[in-house]
């Protein structure tokens, strides 16, 4: 019996931990300087029944074609029996695990920083934020802690987040709630400059 994921997928490819990216880390590289990837989406965090959550769903169909989507947590089975293809056989959507994997992706984004000879938040980056309960409240610290700026967060900001902690939040890290994938694609909210 074979079944069908939440967008009718039949596989769902998983197993990108740090080791597995890293691994293909100049593959990677080489693919950012030949203008073949344009941008990495981050897209993690929670999953639940509350509606708004098909955002990051969509998020991830609309994509350009020449970016990469990593995902942890329970969010990425919103979207990860969707067949996004590759780019130069580096999947572009690249599971990385579970909620306590998210070191894995500060492994990741530290080596890309590392190659490019530039911080994190100058890294072609989206990181996209599905907002659920308080186990996320770590990770959130965590990037707030090595100064990961402009995330997004949603459906709903966290209930922690009074207007004067949202204030800090805007001001000091350029923290934003979702709104929709064409509005914040139009905006250009998910998209920054590539690497030179």
């Amino acid at each position: 019996m074979q079944l069908t994921g939440i967008n009718g997928g039949t596989k769902v490819v998983t197993g990108f931990a740090r080791a597995a990216v890293l691994s293909v880390a100049d593959k990677v590289v080489d693919a950012v300087k030949a203008g073949k990837i344009k941008h990495f989406f981050l897209v993690g965090g929670c999953d639940g029944a509350k509606p708004g959550r098909n955002y990051y769903t969509e998020l991830v169909k609309q994509a350009p074609k020449d970016t990469v989507i990593l995902t942890l947590a329970c969010g990425k089975y919103r979207f990860n029996d969707l067949d996004l293809g590759d780019i130069d056989g580096i999947p572009r959507l690249l599971d990385i695990g579970q909620c306590n994997d998210a070191y894995s992706a500060v492994e990741i984004a530290l080596a890309l920083a590392d190659a490019f000879d530039c911080g994190v938040n100058d890294l072609p980056l989206s990181i996209v934020l599905s907002w659920y309960e308080q186990k996320a409240v770590a990770d959130l610290l965590a990037l707030l802690y090595l100064g990961i700026k402009d995330i997004k967060l949603g459906p709903t900001l966290p209930a922690f987040v009074s207007p004067n902690v949202l204030d800090i939040l805007v001001r000091e890290f350029g923290i934003s709630p979702i709104s929709t994938p064409e509005e914040d694609y139009r905006r250009r909210l998910l998209c920054c400059c590539g690497l030179a």
